[in-house]
Parts: structure tokens; sequence; C-alpha cells
């Protein structure tokens, strides 16, 4: 019998996550009718899902350095995983986009605009290309040196632009600032955890 725990666990945490995405979005749209206002709520709640989920692979191994613990390490063992379900978190909300796009055009382009088109494509191609390549097979295609260059550049571009994409609408909502602590708090996390790696290798 298969117990809880091992749904916490590598490929079965990742579809049970995907399940629990696909269950929210489905839950507001149903009630909404698949109408415009539904769209903007999956929008709007899978921004937050990727943004915790990004959160969970960001921090996970910088937490797990500076307090070493039974969660933590969870996070870490785990990272993988809460990395390809936060790119089907915004695959969701690209797709919700989309029918946004082709079902009220003019509500999309009064939230949107080219700039921020031009930056979200980019930022999606960095997150297909993580996902594509968080395999060993990948890795071991790519070699070690350019499989960590684009993860780094990958990762640290997405990070810059949930800051940007938050940050411009503070004006609009102070809650948006939420959101911009929560990345800012985990870029000190790791800059933190990588300046105790470095003390002891100095020591």
């Amino acid at each position: 019998m298969m117990t809880t725990a091992k749904w916490t666990e590598g490929s079965r945490l990742f579809w049970l996550l995907t399940l629990a995405l696909a269950a929210m979005a489905l839950g507001l749209l149903f009630p909404a009718g698949w109408s415009t206002d539904g769209y903007r709520l999956v929008i709007r709640a899978t921004a937050r899902t990727s943004l915790l989920l990004f959160l969970a692979a960001f921090a996970a191994a910088a937490a797990a350095r500076l307090w070493p613990g039974a969660f933590t390490h969870w996070l870490r063992r785990n990272r993988r995983q809460f990395g390809l379900s936060f790119a089907m978190s915004h695959l969701i909300h690209a797709l919700a986009i989309f029918t946004l796009w082709r079902s009220d055009p003019d509500t999309f382009w009064t939230l949107s605009n080219k700039g921020s088109i031009v930056s979200g494509s980019i930022a999606y191609l960095f997150i297909a290309a993580l996902a594509a390549t968080s395999f060993d097979a990948m890795v071991r295609m790519l070699g070690p040196k350019a499989w960590g260059w684009l993860h780094w550049a990958g990762v640290w571009f997405i990070a810059i632009s949930f800051i940007f994409t938050n940050g411009k609408r503070i004006p609009v909502s102070g809650w948006y600032a939420l959101p911009v602590a929560l990345v800012l708090a985990a870029i000190l996390l790791r800059i933190a955890a990588k300046r105790r790696r470095r003390v002891p290798a100095a020591a």
C-alpha cells in the first residue's frame, strides 16, 4: 500500500503539485463560466503559485546550508520537482493569458504592452530551457559547465523578472511589495549561504 510520505518525494511530488495546480485552475474557471473574469483569476492565482514554487527551488540549497534540518533537506532534495512544478504553473499561466488575448483582446491590451510581452517571452524561453535540461541525460549532453551557466543565467533572469513585474505594480496596490520582498529575501539568503561556504574554505 502506498504511504502518504511517498507522495512528498521525487516524481510523485511533481505530479501531486501538477494535479493541485490543474484543480485550482479549473476550480476558478468553472464558477466564472470560462469568461474574462475567470481567465484573469487564473492568471493572478498562477502568478502566486509560480512565485512560491520558484522560491522553493531558488532558495532550497541556501536554506539547507544555513538551517540544516528535515524540512530544508527535503526542500533541497526535491528542488528539481519544485522547479518543474514552477514551469507547469507558468505554463497554465501562459495558457490563461493566451486565452484572454484570443477571447478579449481589448482587456488583454489594457493589461499588457509590447515591452512586457518581450520580457515575458524571454523569461518563458529560460523556463522552457531550464525545464528541458533538468534531467541527468541533458546535463551529460550539455556538459557541466554549459549546464551550470544556463541554469545560473536562467534562475537569475527569472528572479529579476519577478521583482520587476511586481515592483512596477506597487503604485496600484501595496500588496505587490510582498512578492518583491520575498524574492529579495531569497536572494539575500543565497548570498549569505555562499559567504558561509567560503569562510571555512578560507580558514
